[in-house]
């Protein structure tokens, strides 16, 4: 019996998450620093996420002991290989939950392994619903994540073998009392997207879209246009190069400031993330620029547009400026971006916190 269903009968009578995340497939990420030789190892371009079968990931972990780089922090507890949940929706769902206080959850499936057990177990602890999510017999997909001394990522995942959630598994009771439905865009999973969205309107949910990966633009170019002409989509993350691409090929200037405007004429809110260049938003005739917050140095990028998101979110949620969602959610990526893997460390938390106070924003342990 999956989890799912286990824990079914709980769902008509507690209420229902404000955000529901659609992960189809639970992830196990597997992120480690390493040295330069193992990245011109891997075949694809650095920065992006391109799957892999099994064998290869297995190939690259047993790489990764070789190269992993000596730590050479302060802290003596800061690793330079660590393993968590992953995936881009859990971690904005979970940072909603641990980081802001905002009741979530996450509609997926885990396989009966022992990926599938930690899953659970870390989105349990940071205290994420998982009554949506099925455990079926198979594996867990998993990612590894290779971040260079610059703290740059490069990620391969492997999902070809992974259980995911299907299209006609979802119902109207998923979603029955949430407000908003947060999804990564995926050719693979196109299918069950779009069954997502469209039971998710009917229920009156709001949505948000990530765009995924510059590649996933460039190769899918299409279904992704479509996806957001149906009007379907309130809000819409882009990184500066999905922005590009996105834009790539048409009469327009592929420059941030147009993907905004491209994007906000489907969406209620664009958004573009520039890096160190902060982010820029809009949503009706407001817009808004914002510079990244903090000066330290990034350990790993991993997860820092997934917890701006979680931030941007929770800003939205609250009711804030579109210029104060998007300063919490630079406190939120920047915050994630100080230590290994895409989860937010106590001490995360904490430099989060002071530099939202600093802001004049409204933090958790104040919100109504």
């Amino acid at each position: 019996m999956g989890v799912g269903a286990l824990l079914k009968k709980d769902v008509a009578v507690a209420e229902a998450p404000i955000v529901l995340g659609l992960q189809p497939s639970a992830m196990i990420d597997h992120v480690a620093r390493v040295d330069w030789s193992l990245l011109h190892q891997i075949s694809g371009e650095h920065g992006g996420s391109i799957p892999v079968e099994l064998v290869e990931l297995e190939n690259i972990l047993r790489e990764v002991k070789i190269h992993v780089l000596s730590c050479h922090d302060d802290d003596p507890s800061a690793a330079n290989v660590k393993t968590l949940a992953g995936g881009s929706v859990a971690n904005t769902v979970r940072g909603l939950r641990s980081g802001f206080g905002i009741s979530s959850g996450i509609i997926g499936a885990c396989g009966d392994d022992d990926q599938g057990e930690f899953f659970v177990h870390n989105m349990n602890f940071n205290g994420v619903d998982l009554s949506r999510l099925r455990k079926k017999k198979g594996h867990t997909a998993q990612c590894v994540c290779l971040v260079d001394d610059l703290g740059n990522r490069t990620m391969r995942p492997c999902l070809s073998t992974a259980v995911k959630v299907q299209a006609e598994e979802l119902t109207k009771e998923d979603f029955k009392g949430s407000k908003w439905l947060v999804l990564r865009y995926g050719i693979f999973n196109l299918e069950v997207i779009q069954a997502a969205i469209l039971l998710a309107k009917q229920e009156g949910l709001l949505v948000s879209l990530d765009l995924a990966s510059f590649e996933m633009v460039r190769n899918f170019k299409e279904p992704l246009l479509k996806l957001l002409e149906s009007g379907n989509i309130d809000l819409c993350f882009a990184n500066e190069d999905e922005a590009t691409e996105l834009l790539r090929g048409g009469e327009q200037n592929a420059d941030p400031e147009t993907a905004v405007e491209f994007l906000a004429k489907y969406c209620q809110w664009a958004v573009v993330t520039l890096g160190s260049n902060g982010c820029i938003a809009k949503h009706g005739n407001e817009i808004a620029r914002v510079p990244v917050i903090g000066e330290a140095k990034a350990k790993d990028a991993t997860g820092a547009g997934d917890l701006f998101a979680s931030g941007f979110l929770y800003g939205v949620i609250k009711g804030m400026s579109l210029e104060e969602c998007c300063q919490v959610g630079a406190c939120s990526g920047g915050s994630v971006v100080r230590s290994l893997g895409g989860e937010l460390t106590l001490d995360n938390l904490h430099w989060m916190y002071k530099h939202m106070q600093i802001m004049n924003l409204l933090t958790p342990n104040t919100a109504k």
